[in-house]
């Protein structure tokens, strides 16, 4: 078979691979957090027919001489720019800059410290990372995401650097001091008929802020907003080296390309929130389409060498008639 057919094949495949990465990436363009990725080629392996040779005092250097077979994909790296956020309103926050929120689907206890390298903890529990942060509360009164998966943080009650999912606290769980309404008692405990939170919001600095209805000493009903806690922020040292794991999250493991990571509140040389909105896509149309025109020339180029190679082929054929 003929160099060139070899290698036309080849760089057919690659450029299908490019035209799927590329198919992915407009598909995702109204996906809310979504991380375009790019594909790049490289050349493939080559036969030497002469090699390069050191000139002597009798005899001029020669290069070397080499047939190549084709390409290969080089590298699918994603974009992790920030993309444009747009507002929604209502239970949602973006982050502003660098980091993720944190998410699993059990409930666990971590014990963090964001002045130090947390990366077992948080590399070694199976969680996910996300930048979609689009809030609800479930009925047992914890925070999750669009996916139903808990949102951790560090909650008002518990010991510095202990890591949970957030909870809104109960009726049960706060009293009246005498510097006015707090929370009485870990926001762990589990919750009751007494639960009624009438409101719930964000600020840019992670806090959760619940209003809820209690009664006061009298017997009266009141309202009072207590922070329940902070969501906490996760940043790594590499973050191109996630891995996506579908439906807007990474994922972390501890012989990935990451590097270091750690988790904090938002503030203190991180990134802050922008209570209401919603991170977009990052994917640029106008790129996606002029590399979609530029590979399908490609495919094409590769395909018209496949045909003037069995042209080639037929004409040595028909020699013989």
């Amino acid at each position: 078979m003929l160099r060139a057919m070899d290698s036309a094949v080849s760089g057919l495949r690659a450029h299908q691979n490019k035209l799927d990465v590329i198919g992915h990436n407009i598909a995702n363009v109204n996906t809310n957090g979504f991380k375009a990725q790019s594909y790049t080629f490289k050349d493939t392996m080559y036969q030497t027919s002469t090699a390069s040779t050191n000139g002597t005092a009798n005899a001029g250097g020669v290069n070397a001489a080499q047939y190549g077979y084709g390409a290969l994909m080089g590298v699918i790296s994603m974009d992790m720019t920030a993309s444009t956020p747009s507002y929604k309103g209502g239970f949602n926050a973006t982050i502003d800059g660098d980091g993720f929120f944190i998410t699993k689907a059990a409930k666990i206890t971590m014990n963090v410290d964001g002045t130090t390298n947390d990366t077992n903890e948080l590399k070694g529990n199976d969680l996910e990372f996300t930048r979609v942060g689009q809030f609800t509360v479930d009925s047992n009164g914890y925070i999750v995401d669009g996916n139903g998966n808990f949102v951790y943080g560090f909650r008002k009650g518990d010991a510095d650097g202990v890591m949970k999912a957030l909870r809104v606290p109960t009726k049960e769980t706060v009293t009246k001091g005498a510097d006015g309404w707090e929370i009485s008692k870990s926001i762990s405990d589990v919750i009751g008929d007494e639960y009624e939170a009438i409101d719930i919001k964000i600020n840019k600095m992670g806090d959760v802020d619940v209003t809820l209805k209690v009664e006061n000493a009298a017997g009266d009903e009141e309202t009072v907003t207590l922070t329940m806690g902070q969501v906490a922020i996760a940043t790594f040292q590499n973050q191109e080296g996630l891995t996506k794991n579908g439906n807007g999250y990474y994922t972390a493991t501890p012989s990935d390309n990451t590097g270091v990571c750690s988790a904090a509140i938002p503030g203190d040389g991180r990134a802050t929130l922008m209570p209401g909105y919603l991170e977009a896509s990052n994917v640029d149309m106008a790129t996606e389409f002029a590399e979609m025109i530029m590979t399908e020339r490609g495919f094409q180029a590769n395909s018209k060498i496949i045909t003037v190679s069995d042209e080639i082929l037929s004409d040595l054929i028909n020699m013989k008639r």
